[in-house]
């Protein structure tokens, strides 16, 4: 039984692989979340078959509990919640991680040698950072806790010293771990305050790369516990995750302009530096009618269109799809240009416009649209903000200052649908808005698109 059971580890590893390679393209995306899902569907019920369990009582119990919240979820949550979901699953598997490794060092902690313990440790540390990292993420990403950056003094030094107590508590235990339950509980409250401290720093606009590395921390945590229990599929899937969420991370980290040692040591997003207030900007804001910016689209030849966060909270995707497809009908080249850290999630416009049943040759990223942004007609900018502030690269004291953005500003004309002059995540003036060759079209995404729709089929 043991070699069909690594085999079938190793064929569900194939398909955690191939199944993180089609995941690259939103055209394959569904197909490598499937194939992942077979991947582990296999592996579980071997597990199950090889363990002898005597009883499936409980197994089927929380299978059925399970499924049934997974099933709602799909259905029920908004897309503009996938972001503060997505931090809950992280939270979630991080405790998971924890749980089995604590159950494996409480069963028979006198046969727990130095490895297992350390195992056990990084398991426990990693998974109760990434558990309570996680909440506190939920709680920006949901409104639930205040978005902005929480400092307090000598912030940086606490943080150290909860690594150093760490540290110490995880070399004393792992040298005799069968007499320190003690230090072992010490452990947990250590992780769980760490998790907290390190993300409370964070603010709202860098969340992106927070889950991001959270989504790596539990992976890592899975990986360790895979090492405590001796078990192959958790170990390779853990790591699989954890290497996957570290480069992801570093992508985000690039896209914003951000270290990952800030992200990793705290005092992330604090918005240092100063910026222009309202009364310091130059240039006015000229804002215009549907029927105005009707006459701007329909005299376009190319069309850029940005999306961001407002366009998800609007629920305004499937309108914009209708606008291209009249755009384009008009004869017009429509491109979607999406920065990497438009929404709060990587990938959360992708998945937006997909779910709109927009092209996804029509998608393009930022280093595309750059260079031949001089010759587009139009820019579209529907409910984005510090993703196309010019700041970035004009204002050196800005907080964005050298973060990579869409330039936007360099289209020939651009029209900016936005609720009201309210600040994105970032909190500072967005120079856009005030540029010779910006138009405002003020109200909800959604209605304005629809209002340009019937300005297309009158």
């Amino acid at each position: 039984m043991s070699i069909v059971v690594q085999l079938a580890y190793i064929f569900s590893a194939l398909l955690f692989i191939f199944g993180l390679k089609l995941l690259s393209s939103p055209a394959t995306a569904r197909k490598g979340n499937m194939l992942s899902s077979v991947g582990m569907l296999i592996a579980v019920v071997v597990t199950l078959l090889d363990k002898d369990i005597l009883s499936y009582q409980w197994i089927i119990v929380g299978i059925v509990i399970g499924g049934v919240i997974g099933a709602l979820v799909a259905r029920l949550v908004a897309m503009t919640s996938m972001p503060e979901m997505v931090a809950l699953f992280n939270g979630f598997g991080g405790l998971a991680s924890l749980l089995v490794a604590w159950e494996g060092y409480h069963r028979a902690p006198e046969s727990v040698d130095m490895f297992i313990a350390v195992s056990t440790v990084l398991s426990v540390f990693i998974g109760g950072v990434t558990f309570t990292g996680s909440l506190i993420a939920y709680g920006k990403l949901s409104g639930k806790v205040n978005g902005k950056p929480m400092l307090f003094p000598g912030q940086q030094i606490v943080n150290f010293l909860i690594l150093l107590a760490a540290i110490a508590g995880a070399v004393v235990f792992s040298i005799n771990p069968t007499e320190n339950m003690p230090v072992f509980l010490g452990l947990l409250g250590v992780a769980f305050v760490f998790g907290v401290l390190a993300v409370i720093p964070i603010g709202g606009a860098d969340m992106p790369v927070v889950i991001s590395l959270l989504n790596s921390y539990s992976g890592l945590a899975a990986c360790a516990t895979g090492f405590v229990i001796q078990n192959t599929i958790l170990i390779v899937t853990g790591a699989l995750v954890g290497a996957s969420g570290i480069i992801l991370t570093q992508i985000m980290c690039k896209a914003m302009n951000r270290s990952l040692g800030n992200v990793l040591f705290s005092g992330f997003g604090s918005g240092g530096g100063s910026h222009k207030a309202q009364g310091d900007v130059t240039g006015e804001i000229k804002p215009v009618s549907a029927e105005d910016a009707f006459i701007l689209l329909e005299a376009a030849s190319s069309v850029a269109i940005v999306p961001g966060y407002g366009l998800a909270v609007a629920q305004a995707q499937h309108a914009c799809r209708e606008l291209a497809e009249h755009l384009e009908n008009n004869g017009a080249e429509v491109q979607f240009a999406i920065h990497p850290v438009a929404g709060r999630m990587p990938g959360h416009m992708n998945v937006l416009l997909a779910e709109a049943n927009v092209p996804y040759d029509q998608l393009v990223e930022m280093d595309t649209i750059n260079p031949i942004m001089e010759t587009v007609d139009v820019c579209l900018v529907i409910g984005a903000n510090d993703v196309v502030n010019p700041a970035a690269k004009e204002e050196e004291s800005s907080p964005i200052y050298g973060m990579p953005v869409i330039e936007a500003d360099r289209a020939k004309t651009v029209i900016v649908m936005k609720r009201s002059m309210a600040a994105g995540f970032a909190g500072i003036e967005n120079l856009l808005f005030y540029k010779e060759n910006t138009r405002m079209l003020f109200g909800d995404a959604k209605a304005t698109l629809q209002a340009l729709v019937s300005e297309f089929e009158n």
